[in-house]
């Protein structure tokens, strides 16, 4: 598998980078994980968003799903498909509500929200824990984060590798559980462990260390540390809890999984 990030600023889009959002690609199959503010823009430069075998979101806060609406335009108006998107509906998987809060986010009035419906260019399916599932080549699970809306973590499995993506979190025992013998997990780490930060809503660099030596993973990638914050204390704190590889993502970076 290979890990491409498109987007990894916390919360919301900062001067370097877009918010979260990432592409794993395996063989000729490629998963968008979230799609946060202006990651859409960024996957055109490693695959056309009509080659996405699947769209997985985390949870439905817009720095994680916003982009989703440009996504719409773009396989509903592009004049030359590849194929007919109609006819060819691409999986989005996410939170129950994922389709009525999707619906939302692409309308501009009531009016047009009692309209509008997706399922012309998108086949919404639910993330649950209960889910198991091949994806783009992919086996698929899931677990329920801590976080104040529903919000998962996803284990990805091919050729042997595994890639956990944590989503947004607090300390979880589950997202251990899910990530345990991973070879890569993409980690959130929001904020300093030390300082005021509010419980149950994120994962501090060095929470983020202690999940991953817990799960016993083979390496940690931290994403989603807020534009307020150095990364670099994230990372010292990661490192003093995790003793195997641990590095900050950057926009545009790949990883090998």
């Amino acid at each position: 598998m290979e890990l491409t990030v498109l987007g990894c600023s916390g919360s919301g889009p900062g001067p370097d980078s877009p918010s979260s959002g990432y592409l794993v690609r395996m063989d000729d199959h490629a998963l968008g994980l979230d799609l946060g503010n202006g990651t859409l823009g960024a996957l055109h430069r490693y695959v056309d968003p009509f080659d996405l075998d699947a769209l997985l979101l985390s949870h439905l806060h817009p720095d994680h799903c916003a982009d989703v609406a440009s996504l719409v335009v773009y396989r509903r108006y592009h004049p030359t498909p590849p194929y007919p998107p109609t006819a060819r509906r691409l999986p989005v998987y996410g939170p129950l509500e994922t389709a009525d809060r999707l619906g939302a986010l692409c309308s501009a009035s009531a009016a047009e929200r009692a309209e509008e419906d997706l399922s012309d260019v998108f086949e919404f399916r639910e993330l649950s824990e209960r889910l198991r599932v091949s994806v783009g080549g992919c086996a698929l699970r899931a677990c329920r984060t801590v976080h104040p809306c529903e919000s998962y973590a996803v284990r990805l499995e091919h050729g042997g590798r595994s890639l956990v993506y944590s989503g947004d979190t607090g300390a979880c025992d589950a997202l251990v559980e899910l990530a345990r013998g991973a070879d890569l997990l993409l980690c959130e780490a929001t904020w300093p462990h030390t300082g005021p930060r509010p419980p149950g809503v994120h994962l501090s660099g060095r929470e983020a260390g202690e999940h991953a030596a817990a799960a016993g993973v083979g390496r940690l990638l931290l994403t989603h540390v807020q534009v307020w914050y150095d990364p670099a204390d994230l990372l010292a704190e990661a490192k003093a809890a995790f003793d195997g590889p641990v590095e900050v993502v950057t926009a545009g970076a790949t990883y090998r999984v």
